[in-house]
């Protein structure tokens, strides 16, 4: 594998691909010609498999743009935690 310095200094352009398993690989445009007519013929499973919706990822889920999880429910949920531990401790005697 040769470095950066090696070549001049110039990066050299990659694609990102996301397997089955959801790693994440760096493939040249070079190799991804070979690569991809090789692995599509060793794979039976669809090419647009989506990480998120696999069976063992539970709380993960990609969700449509504008559609995000606000921020403020993680603040309330903490908040309201907070709260729970600090009046259930308040009920143990002995506690200053």
């Amino acid at each position: 594998m040769t470095t950066q310095q090696q070549r001049g200094g110039k990066a050299a352009p990659v694609t990102h691909v996301t397997t089955n398993t959801g790693r994440i690989l760096r493939i040249n445009p070079a190799d991804a010609a070979g690569a991809a007519a090789q692995a599509a013929a060793k794979s039976a499973h669809p090419a647009a498999i989506d990480p998120a919706r696999r069976s063992d990822v539970l709380f993960r889920v990609r969700r449509d743009e504008g559609h995000e999880l606000s921020p403020w429910w993680m603040i309330g949920a903490f908040l309201v935690t907070s709260g729970l531990v600090i009046a259930l401790l308040s009920g143990v005697p002995g506690i200053a």
